[in-house]
C-alpha cells in the first residue's frame, strides 16, 4: 500500500472508481430466453429483424375496398392469414382488426361507417386518416431500438417479442458472497451480556439483490482471527465475483481485513472514503482461484455506515459489472437544513414527501442505528465545505426501494 492509499478518497471520485472497475470487468454475456430476461441488461443493441409492422395491418373491423363504392364483397380476411390481392375496382373484402390488408386495397371502411344494401353491396365513407398501419411505421428493419446497457423490463421484452426474438444477449449477473465478521455478534435472540445482534447478515443480501447481484452464500459470524478471515475470503472468491465483508475495516487489534488482503495480494481500488458516516470502507481487486479478478468490498461494522458503503462503492461496482450506466443523482428540495461535515461529504438520511420533490432529514441516524434508515427513501448529499439550507436544491441518492414502499 502506498502512502496515498491512506488518504480518504473524495466521495464522488470513489463512486466513479468503483463504477469504472466494474465496467472494465463486465465482459461476460449470455443468451437467455425472453421469459428470464426481466431485470437483466442488454449486452448488445436490440435491432429489428423486419419492418414493424412487417406488412400493412388493419387497425379496425370493417371492409378493405378498391376504387369507389358501392363495393361487391368477394371474401373475408382474418388475422393470421395472407389474403389474395384485390384486382378489380368496386370490390371489397371483410377484414378483421390485425389482419393483413390485401394488395390493391385503396381504403378501409369501418363496420360502423358502412351499410349493406339489398343487393349485398357495401356502401360507406372511409375516414380522413387511414385505418391501417404501414410497414415500417414503428421501425424499419435493422433499426436500433435499444442500445447495449439498456435495462430489460417487461416493455422491452414485449418489443423484442414483437420483433421476433426468442432470447436476448444480456450481461451475466454478478454473483456475490457475504462474510460477517465479529465475535461479538449474535445470530438469534435479543442482545445482551456485551454481545449485539447481527443486523447486517439478514439485510445486506436484500440490498445486494436489489442492486442486481445474485447472492451465493452468507457466512458468519467469522471468528476474529487472520486464519479464519483468510479461509472465509478464499471460500467466497471461489463462488462469487464480489465478496462483501462487514466489520474489520479499521486497524484495531481484531481487525484482520487489511492483513488478509495483503496476504491475498489484493489491490486497493478505494481505501477509505471522505464521507460521513461510514468513511472506513474499502474496495479491492483480488485474484480468484481461476486467476480472474474478483472484487472485495469491506463494509464497516456499524449498520448505517455499512449501508452507506453499499450505496457508495457496491452499487456503482454492480452497475458497472451489469453493463449499466452510473445513475445520475436527481435533485430535490431540502425540507430542512442539513449541516456539512467539514472536508467530508455528508450523506444525510431523508424521507421524500408524497410528490418525491422534497427530502426532509429523519431522526435516529447514528452510525450504529437503523431506525432512521427504515424510515428513509435515501440520502441528501451535502458536498465538502458546504451545508444545505431549507429550500435548497440538493443531490439525492435514492435507496433501491420497490414501488409503493414507504409511501
Amino acid at each position: 500500500m502506498s502512502a496515498d492509499e491512506n488518504l480518504p478518497v473524495d466521495w464522488e471520485q470513489a463512486r466513479r472508481l468503483a463504477y469504472e472497475a466494474g465496467r472494465a470487468a463486465a465482459t461476460g454475456a449470455e443468451q437467455v430466453p425472453l421469459a428470464e430476461a426481466d431485470g437483466r441488461t442488454l449486452a448488445e443493441p436490440l435491432r429489428t429483424l423486419t419492418d414493424l409492422p412487417a406488412f400493412p395491418t388493419s387497425s379496425i373491423d370493417g371492409w378493405a375496398v378498391r376504387g369507389t363504392g358501392p363495393w361487391r364483397p368477394v371474401g373475408r380476411v382474418l388475422a393470421g392469414s395472407t389474403p389474395p390481392p384485390l384486382t378489380e375496382d368496386g370490390t371489397c373484402v371483410e377484414i378483421a382488426t390485425g389482419a393483413m390488408v390485401p394488395d390493391g386495397s385503396t381504403a378501409l371502411v369501418r363496420i360502423e361507417d358502412s351499410t349493406t344494401g339489398g343487393d349485398g353491396r357495401v356502401s360507406g365513407e372511409p375516414r380522413r386518416l387511414p385505418d391501417w398501419r404501414l410497414p415500417g411505421e414503428e421501425a424499419h428493419r435493422g433499426e436500433e431500438l435499444f442500445p447495449a446497457g439498456t435495462a430489460v423490463d417487461p416493455a422491452v421484452i414485449g418489443v423484442a417479442a414483437t420483433c421476433g426474438y426468442e432470447s436476448l444477449q444480456v450481461f451475466a449477473e454478478p454473483r456475490a458472497a457475504l462474510l460477517v465478521f465479529g465475535d461479538e455478534l449474535l445470530t438469534s435472540g435479543p442482545p445482551g451480556a456485551g454481545r449485539v445482534r447481527d443486523s447486517l447478515g439478514p439485510q445486506v443480501p436484500g440490498w445486494l439483490r436489489r442492486y442486481g447481484a445474485t447472492v451465493q452464500t452468507v457466512t458468519g459470524p467469522v471468528k476474529d482471527t487472520l486464519v479464519a478471515h483468510l479461509d472465509a475470503i478464499r471460500s467466497g472468491l471461489e463462488v462469487a465475483d464480489l465478496v462483501c465483508t462487514t466489520g474489520g475495516t479499521m486497524h484495531g487489534p481484531v481487525d484482520h481485513l487489511h492483513p488478509a488482503l495483503a496476504e491475498l495480494g489484493g489491490e486497493y481500488i478505494v481505501n477509505t472514503v471522505a464521507v460521513r458516516p461510514g468513511f472506513p470502507m474499502l474496495l479491492a481487486r483480488v485474484l480468484g482461484p481461476d486467476g480472474r479478478p474478483r472484487f472485495l468490498a469491506g463494509l464497516p461494522g456499524n449498520p448505517q455506515s455499512a449501508v452507506i458503503a453499499l450505496v457508495t462503492l457496491v452499487a456503482p461496482l454492480l452497475a458497472g459489472l451489469r453493463g449499466r450506466p452510473l445513475p445520475e443523482l436527481p435533485r430535490v428540495e431540502a425540507g430542512a437544513a442539513v449541516p456539512g461535515r467539514g472536508d467530508f461529504t455528508h450523506l444525510a438520511l431523508a424521507a421524500l414527501d408524497s410528490t418525491g420533490r422534497t427530502a426532509t432529514p429523519v431522526g435516529h441516524v447514528g452510525s450504529a442505528m437503523l431506525r432512521g434508515l427504515a424510515n428513509s427513501h435515501g440520502f441528501v448529499v451535502v458536498r465538502p465545505g458546504t451545508e444545505a439550507a431549507a429550500g435548497d436544491l440538493v443531490p439525492f441518492l435514492p435507496l433501491p426501494l420497490t414501488p409503493g414502499e414507504r409511501s
